[in-house]
């Protein structure tokens, strides 16, 4: 499936009493077709009232708490089979509410987003989360927000003067970052627009990411760039966000699409390539 370009897989394994390797995660994403910025693995609920239990795996095996266009994807999958308008679904980082829009568009209560420097989490005690200068490439300072998974966003006045393939890998790894970042540089287009390009943590250069999508307004809102409802334009398509006064929830709007589905087989797994060998 995709969600607005983000490509995401969704693997059904409720009932099997299993989950993927980080290996498995990462031969399927190199199975030919399959290759996914977010592999969603459905589990059995694990409360009352949840309709599934997300385990969510990047490229790279490693694991993520929370993909707000993976979860759009999986809602459609278990709306189409079940008929429901609403659903709960959950990760390890919380509960998330879903309600279906319209035929394929969908929206998330992301929950609220986490400010604070061990929250996101950022080494180095203290630190003003709104304004983290990385002295690198020339970028301002980030404004630095978890939405279960943490962000770095740089305000810049063009996203084409930087090259995010080369910047995203370093700032991902930075010593800042004890968990990685996603890495996002945004130009505010109005009160009401931002462009957004973004480097995934364990993926690299996407089309779409809905957390990050939240991260951004969030960040707007702080710097005074924003209002709280914004629409982020993405390479792969737009979201719309909102940052509510009242209960400080963001919210998360936008399209999802069924590519394909398929029962996988031994024979999709591939062997993990051999590492680099060293000559005497």
């Amino acid at each position: 499936m995709n969600g607005a370009g983000n490509a995401i897989l969704v693997l059904d394994l409720r009932g099997a009493g299993l989950l993927p390797s980080a290996e498995d995660a990462r031969a399927l994403a190199r199975a030919p077709g399959l290759g996914y910025d977010q592999l969603m693995v459905l589990s059995d609920p694990q409360a009352a009232g949840q309709d599934a239990f997300m385990t969510i795996y990047n490229q790279d095996g490693s694991l993520s708490a929370s993909c707000g266009n993976g979860t759009r994807c999986v809602a459609h999958y278990l709306a189409e089979r079940s008929g429901a308008q609403t659903l709960q679904l959950a990760t390890s980082a919380g509960p998330l509410a879903v309600r279906r829009e319209g035929p394929l568009s969908y929206s998330v209560d992301m929950g609220p987003p986490r400010l604070g420097w061990s929250d996101i989490p950022l080494a180095g005690e203290g630190a003003d989360t709104s304004r983290v200068d990385l002295g690198q490439f020339g970028l301002p300072p980030a404004s630095c927000v978890s939405m279960g998974n943490p962000h770095a966003i740089f305000f810049v006045p063009m996203i084409g003067a930087y090259d995010l393939a080369a910047i995203g890998p370093v700032l991902e790894h930075d010593p800042l970052f004890p968990q990685r970042a996603n890495i996002s540089l945004a130009q505010v287009l109005s009160r009401e627009s931002v462009r957004l390009k973004v480097w995934e943590r364990g993926t690299g250069l996407t089309l779409a990411c809905g957390t990050a999508a939240c991260a951004t307004l969030v960040a707007g809102v702080r710097a005074g760039l924003t209002e709280r409802r914004a629409t982020i334009a993405l390479p792969g398509g737009d979201l719309v966000i909102e940052w509510l006064a009242a209960d400080d929830h963001v919210i998360m709007t936008g399209p999802v699409e069924l590519e394909f589905s398929q029962i996988l087989n031994d024979e999709m797994f591939a062997p993990e390539p051999p590492g680099p060998v060293s000559c005497p």
